[in-house]
């Protein structure tokens, strides 16, 4: 198990502005702590208005300046690839860190907070080496320019279940388009977002085009709210969701809201249950169920019905949890004490509805420290109740029964939310067929894990706006249409 001794090594008392390691302009600090253990692993302070201002204010006097935004695409290019070398470079380091805090399987956050952010940068770095920013069209009075420039500074908060890769799918495009950024994230992953400040500074990237500084949410709505701030990249809770997109919106602020779910995977008469019971852990279970996309429904046909809610209490039961640290858990702690008695409260909704407890439900056996709970799957659930219906965040799922397909494909739309799901059959046409019925932002045919090369993003209560591939990057870009002569125009 590791130390449970604070380590001076990633206490983090200072901010980073204006390509400059500052010291807070308040007291406020906010204890680490280790998922796995309960116990401190670090301290971090906590920002104030006053921090943000600044923070805010370097940003636009950087865009202003523009020493940024008038580089040729290719010299930032060139830059954002000594980024990711650097963030590549502590990787590790960051992969172990992200885990102590928020309980991450550690094979996992090797992928998604040690080796997707250099990715993700390196990706938008050679999308905007090659992508044209200006193309000029006839018009009737001569020729238009239709010109696409940086949309300015960019508010990026971000949520502590995959701290870096959602960190750098909005940083990554977002300079890559030639903007600035300030960067807030959660309380909860105090300690490892700071690593990304050190890797841009020794990138050498320009002052004040990167920020950095962890606030609670009073403090971090001045980001919604200030006129300087030109964009919010907001991934979090629809209830959260709600609150920024008002705040910004009377600000008139362009805005991508990355928001909850509780998505459906539709299981087919024609099944491999075998295949479905291997995907659910991706599709359902992935980083101890605290991923946005997780498909908490599992709608079965009543036909196979018992076959499958066995299955998955024989999947449920197989699985090793424990230290996230070791290679060999799948299951780790949940992030914090907060969110532990959320996840209880909905496994108490549910028995109160009327659901089965198959398996699961309690704390694992031998695990006395930490926020640990077993994989949980309820039979007999209905749409109508709440653990259908609300944001699990959690390593649960609920199976609900349907007569047909009609019925499946209603109950799947039945939702207040669309950001995920899955269609589980061995004739994939037919599963594409059923995919395309579902209204949802994304979904995925006997399987389900995002392409960072396509778009992501939900339709309803799931949130507006698209992350990653060439879309995510156009989120970053305003259009300014140039009326000018027909001597423009190519011969």
């Amino acid at each position: 198990m590791p130390t449970a001794e604070p380590s001076k090594a990633i206490d983090r008392r200072s901010f980073y502005i204006d390509g400059k390691w500052v010291a807070p302009q308040g007291t406020a600090e906010i204890p680490a702590i280790e998922a796995a253990t309960g116990e401190v692993i670090g301290v971090a302070a906590l920002g104030s208005e006053a921090d943000l201002e600044s923070a805010i204010t370097a940003a636009h006097a950087a865009h202003t300046r523009g020493e940024w935004a008038n580089t040729s695409p290719a010299e930032r290019a060139e830059v954002l690839h000594r980024f990711a070398d650097a963030l590549a470079a502590r990787g590790d380091a960051t992969s172990e860190l992200a885990t102590r805090e928020n309980g991450m399987p550690i094979g996992l956050s090797q992928a998604f907070n040690g080796q997707a952010p250099a990715h993700l940068l390196r990706q938008y770095a050679d999308l905007a080496a090659d992508f044209d920013f200006e193309e000029i069209r006839p018009s009737a009075q001569g020729a238009t320019i239709v010109r696409r420039e940086p949309v300015g500074v960019v508010g990026v908060i971000t949520p502590w279940n995959y701290p870096q890769a959602k960190a750098l799918i909005s940083i990554a495009p977002a300079l890559a388009a030639g903007g600035t950024v300030v960067l807030k994230h959660s309380p909860d992953t105090a300690l490892d977002p700071y690593v990304i400040g050190e890797a841009a500074e020794e990138a050498g990237l320009p002052p004040g085009v990167l920020n950095i500084v962890l606030a609670d949410r009073e403090p971090a709505s001045l980001l919604t709210r200030h006129p300087l701030v030109d964009k919010i990249a907001f991934t979090g809770s629809t209830a959260s969701g709600e609150r920024v997109g008002a705040e910004a919106g009377r600000r008139f602020k362009r805005m991508t809201l990355e928001l909850g779910g509780n998505s459906a995977a539709i299981v087919l008469d024609d099944v491999d249950l075998d295949a479905f019971v291997t995907g659910i852990a991706t599709a359902a279970f992935m980083n101890n169920g605290q991923t946005c996309t997780g498909q908490w429904r599992v709608l079965a046909p009543r036909a196979r019905y018992d076959e499958i809610v066995a299955a998955l209490a024989e999947w449920a039961s197989t699985q090793t949890i424990g230290d996230p640290l070791d290679p060999a858990v799948t299951i780790g702690p949940l992030a914090n004490e907060r969110q532990l008695n959320k996840v209880r409260g909905h496994i108490a909704d549910a028995t109160a509805d009327g659901g089965r407890l198959v398996y699961g439900g309690k704390q694992p056996e031998g695990l006395t420290r930490g926020w640990f709970i077993e994989p949980t799957v309820f039979a007999d659930v209905a749409n109508t109740h709440r653990i259908a219906r609300a944001d699990l965040f959690g390593p649960l799922v609920a199976v609900i029964p349907y007569t047909d397909e009609n019925e499946a494909v209603a109950l799947a739309n039945d939702s207040d939310y669309g950001l995920a799901g899955s269609v589980w059959t061995t004739d994939e046409q037919h599963g594409i067929d059923i995919a395309r019925r579902i209204r949802t932002g994304t979904i995925g045919v006997n399987y389900y894990l995002n392409d960072f090369y396509a778009p992501f993003g939900g339709v309803k209560g799931s949130g507006i706006g698209r992350e990653l591939g060439p879309e995510g990057f156009q989120e970053f870009l305003e259009y300014k249409t140039i009326y000018a002569s027909s001597a423009l125009l190519p011969d």
